[in-house]
């Protein structure tokens, strides 16, 4: 039980680290971040008032010009009501609201995309870990090459054969705009239809990580006591492989697994930038382009929250099945 309370306890610490960064990070930037709306506003014609500091400063969460530590305090006690205060970007809407409205397309596109590239990835690198040595283990070099290839990349080139070539998928959207979005068969189709791209991109691209990590455990685990005993007793190949190699070999495939799944809150900037995707990461493109204090503070809590989540998920999860985790600690 002290384990898991000294584990808790850490990650209290971290969160509060953490919101502590998201609030002060913005502030230690060059110039007032009011200053700098105000200057874009009057570029494009507007009226500068004193009512006006005064709204923007609202948008940003509290009067920039009391003392840091009263924002500090102001800021936590929003961030523990949900309230993130107001894009500028897609004005009046809440921040809550427009990172609402992204995430569930972030979290289908790279969440599907994560598990599928991790599935295959461990999968295709237990084989080639079991028998190395054979045609399959000279794929991997090919895999590789493909995870070292840049997202945007490997983006567009599907998107020159399968979209403007053989015009199989669309090159761009998250959806058929003619529908009304909503749980239906058409609508979700669609958007099947419209991800299968980005997707296949994200697959692609860290499909080979996933292998080659899983075939170096697994050649790492043939070697072990355990392996070549149950070969001694005349186990079939089949049950080693599954109940005694794979299963060890994948203790370190899984934390990555987790953390990665912490990110996929982040999205991906340059698949959903080059498909135009409706997700998370086109909304941080946008709030860092615009200047968008209170959204890129939204963003990154988000994606602070889902990454210590992750690691809390491995950390409990290791001290579970691994009692000399708890030893040791």
């Amino acid at each position: 039980m002290s384990y898991f309370l000294r584990k808790l306890g850490f990650y209290l610490v971290a969160l509060w680290a953490a919101l502590t960064l998201n609030f002060l990070i913005p502030r230690l930037l060059p110039g007032n971040p009011v200053d700098i709306l105000l200057a874009k506003l009057q570029q494009r014609g507007g009226t500068v008032t004193a009512e006006t500091r005064a709204a923007y400063e609202l948008l940003l969460g509290g009067n920039t010009s009391e003392p840091l530590i009263v924002q500090y305090g102001s800021y936590l006690v929003n961030v523990l009501r949900g309230d993130l205060g107001l894009s500028v970007t897609y004005f009046p809407a809440p921040v809550t609201e427009v990172i609402g409205q992204s995430l569930p397309w972030t979290i289908a596109l790279i969440g599907i995309a994560t598990v599928l590239s991790f599935v295959i990835g461990v999968g295709l690198g237990a084989l080639v870990g079991w028998k190395p040595g054979t045609w399959l283990d000279s794929l991997v070099p090919a895999t590789t090459l493909l995870a070292a290839v840049p997202y945007f990349w490997l983006a567009l080139i599907l998107v020159y054969f399968f979209a403007t070539l053989l015009g199989m998928f669309p090159s761009q959207g998250g959806y058929d705009v003619a529908l009304n979005p909503g749980w239906n068969a058409e609508f979700i189709g669609s958007a099947v239809y419209y991800g299968f791209l980005p997707a296949l991109t994200i697959v692609i691209a860290s499909l080979g990580g996933w292998l080659l990590g899983m075939r170096n455990m697994m050649v790492s685990t043939l070697s072990e006591d355990y392996i070549l005993t149950a070969h001694a007793k005349g186990l079939p190949a089949s049950h080693i492989l599954r109940s005694y190699a794979a299963r060890n070999a994948v203790l370190p495939s899984i934390a990555g697994f987790a953390i990665s799944l912490g990110f996929v809150v982040g999205g991906s900037v340059v698949t959903e930038q080059v498909f135009s995707y409706p997700g998370i990461g086109s909304k941080l493109l946008s709030a860092v382009t615009n200047n968008d204090y209170a959204l890129m503070q939204g963003l990154f809590l988000f994606i602070t929250l889902a990454v210590l989540g992750a690691n809390l998920v491995v950390d409990l999860f290791y001290g579970l099945i691994d009692p000399r985790t708890r030893a040791r600690s």
